[in-house]
């Protein structure tokens, strides 16, 4: 996933949750907020209660790739993807397959 696409700092983090519309399933949420410019952003939230520094980091390398085979990123929104701790109950294709019903849900 480019830079480009990537929501990164705080306050837009922030912003994006505050607008308040959001989807959820047992191992993600996913908020979305409309934007002006040429296409999509995506923000990866996961949370300390899912482990060390390490764990995180491999979380949210699984759920970018997730997000590099399922979204098109000429849509208009910006997302931030909250992984929940169920995230660790399911292995990686069906947390794939979760996350892609969810960004269907949302029409993204």
């Amino acid at each position: 996933m480019k830079k480009e696409y990537r929501v990164k700092k705080s306050q837009e983090f922030a912003e994006i949750m505050n607008y308040k519309k959001f989807y959820t399933c047992p191992s993600f949420a996913i908020y979305v907020k409309p934007r002006k410019e040429d296409h999509a952003r995506v923000g990866i939230s996961v949370g300390k209660k899912m482990g060390k520094a390490v764990v995180r980091n491999k979380i949210k390398r699984q759920v970018r790739m997730m997000v590099q085979d399922i979204y098109s990123f000429e849509e208009k929104f910006d997302t931030i993807i909250l992984v929940r701790v169920k995230y660790h109950e399911e292995n990686y294709i069906n947390n794939k397959k979760l996350l892609e019903r969810l960004v269907k849900k949302v029409k993204i």
